[in-house]
């Protein structure tokens, strides 16, 4: 697209083109290295996690509070998830995701149907995957799409949206932070 616009506008110098997609190029490169960075350092540790979650109307209908585990080791990383509900009830779920250093990732769940598939770039993440509700939720297959992005004071933002037959059926709004570690908790670490 540059490379057309630059076409079209009479700025079409070969050496130009080249200097921009060069650049473009280190540019792309440097957003791969960082968003491999980014999932090892901001989903790493003990992660707190709070949101919402909206029906097909807009309306809230849950709230939540979590607890994430994460860990690493070379390219997979595996996080243990409990959730909290406000109605009292709980979940828990373990992800097993695998990051290349191109930004691609694959992920599982035991409630997910198949591999989920993603990518990643900068602080940016996006993920792809069909999920299977509890049975106490209706037992539903969902396709979802799950958005995060890292904010500048090193929580992360989710946004997760829910179809069925192609319509939307809920969106999911959560954030996650590093738990900060206390007295005791960096005496454990040392």
């Amino acid at each position: 697209v540059l490379v057309l616009a630059m076409t079209i506008s009479g700025q079409g110098d070969p050496d130009a083109v080249t200097k921009v997609m060069e650049q473009f190029s280190i540019n792309y490169a440097m957003l791969i290295i960082l968003g491999f960075y980014f999932s090892r350092k901001h989903l790493n540790g003990v992660i707190d996690c709070e949101g919402v979650i909206y029906g097909p109307t807009g309306r809230v209908t849950s709230r939540f509070v979590g607890e994430f585990n994460a860990v690493w080791q070379g390219e997979v990383g595996r996080m243990d998830e409990h959730f909290i509900y406000d109605n009292g009830n709980t979940q828990d779920r373990e992800w097993t995701l695998r990051v290349d250093r191109s930004g691609q990732i694959k992920a599982t769940a035991p409630d997910l149907i198949g591999v989920g598939d993603g990518w990643q770039s900068g602080s940016a993440v996006q993920l792809r995957y069909r999920i299977k509700l509890p049975e106490s939720a209706g037992g539903h297959e969902l396709d979802t799409i799950d958005w995060m992005y890292l904010a500048p004071s090193g929580a992360i933002v989710n946004r997760s949206q829910f179809r069925k037959f192609g319509l939307p059926v809920g969106e999911l709004v959560a954030t996650m932070r590093p738990r900060a570690a206390t007295g005791d908790d960096r005496l454990a670490a040392e």
